[in-house]
């Protein structure tokens, strides 16, 4: 029994051909759309590389690129068909390639929920990635006259007031490196020699952070310097709330930012889906309704149409029967070319 039956007059499959005609262009545009948002997403992880050790993967926004040109040209194809079946003598054309057309939508719809999940799992490497990145890029920031790291201090700051953030956990980071470079320190004063030798590695450590670590909402001028000594400061108490330097890490900030993303991307990919399910099924509609006219000369006559020709259970049983068949009729050919070589 089919899957879904429906019966069509002329007027019916008219109207269903017009729809789903109009139905392919909106995937089109969705295509566009999806392959926009794999641009867009490559171009932000390619502005933050240097954070990220240069070793961040590209592969979802490749593959949201790739998917998007694939579902222009599939939409685009799916239309014709759809405009062309209103004129029996050019649907005619499209008959033998219309069950290889179905199945490749089958398997790109596959593809979308694919890439889908890929995009909603990618904050997973994206924290590695970051943890790792920030944590170089912090130690390199004094490295203003090293060649290829000469515009990461800039970077960082940049990246810091943009995501309101400090450090790569927190704002303490920063009293672990030595971020101001020896080419601006007085090796003669006592404090510089003081500071130098209080630690086993010999840098020059502080509880300081960058100015770009300020929170420029916050009625105080920033205490960027000994941050942690209440002393220093007049009514101040590093433990309150009102610290007036970034609390959040920007590992925290950029993985929201980018998981954000992702999670918008992943959402609009699974509403592309739908909508190729969709345009699927009334692609199949006018095949089947017009595949089976109850009387092929006269167009006028009515059709029925359906999803699929038997029920799910029954339509699954026989792509399995398929299957084994096909792997039996390999293994015979392997079995007789094996006996022709023995043979020889």
């Amino acid at each position: 029994m089919a899957l879904m039956k429906v019966k069509f007059d002329l007027k019916k499959r008219v109207k269903l051909a017009q729809f789903v005609w109009l139905m392919y262009w909106f995937s089109v545009m969705a295509g566009v759309l999806v392959f926009s948002m794999g641009l867009f997403f490559k171009i932000e992880l390619r502005k933050r590389s240097e954070m990220m050790d240069n070793n961040e993967s590209h592969f979802v926004p490749n593959l949201l690129i790739g998917v998007g040109l694939l579902a222009c040209g599939i939409n685009a194809m799916g239309g014709k068909i759809c405009y062309d079946s209103l004129d029996p003598s050019k649907f005619s054309r499209w008959k033998p390639m219309l069950k290889p057309f179905l199945v490749s939508c089958v398997a790109f719809n596959c593809l979308l929920v694919l890439t889908a999940l890929l995009c909603f799992l990618m904050r997973i490497p994206l924290q590695f990635t970051l943890a790792e990145g920030l944590k170089n890029a912090l130690k390199f920031y004094k490295d203003t006259d090293t060649p290829g790291r000469c515009y990461m201090k800039r970077t960082l700051d940049q990246m810091q007031m943009e995501f309101r953030c400090c450090g790569n956990n927190n704002f303490r980071d920063w009293f672990e490196i030595q971020w101001v470079s020896n080419r601006y320190l007085d090796f003669s004063a006592k404090e510089v020699k003081d500071r130098i030798g209080s630690n086993v590695d010999g840098k020059y450590l502080m509880d300081a952070v960058p100015f770009s670590c300020c929170n420029p909402s916050s009625p105080r001028p920033c205490i960027q310097y000994q941050v942690t000594n209440n002393t220093a400061h007049y009514s101040y108490d590093h433990h309150t709330e009102d610290l007036n330097i970034w609390k959040r890490g920007c590992r925290d900030a950029l993985i929201s930012y980018y998981g954000g993303m992702m999670n918008s991307i992943g959402a609009l990919v699974l509403l592309v889906t739908i909508l190729e399910v969709i345009v699927m099924i009334g692609l199949q509609y006018v095949n089947t309704s017009l595949s089976n006219l109850a009387n092929p000369e006269d167009p006028e006559c009515e059709s029925e149409g359906w999803i699929l020709e038997k029920t799910v259970k029954e339509t699954f049983t026989d792509i399995m029967d398929k299957m084994k068949a096909m792997s039996k009729g390999n293994a015979v050919d392997e079995a007789g070319v094996d006996n022709v070589a023995t043979v020889s």
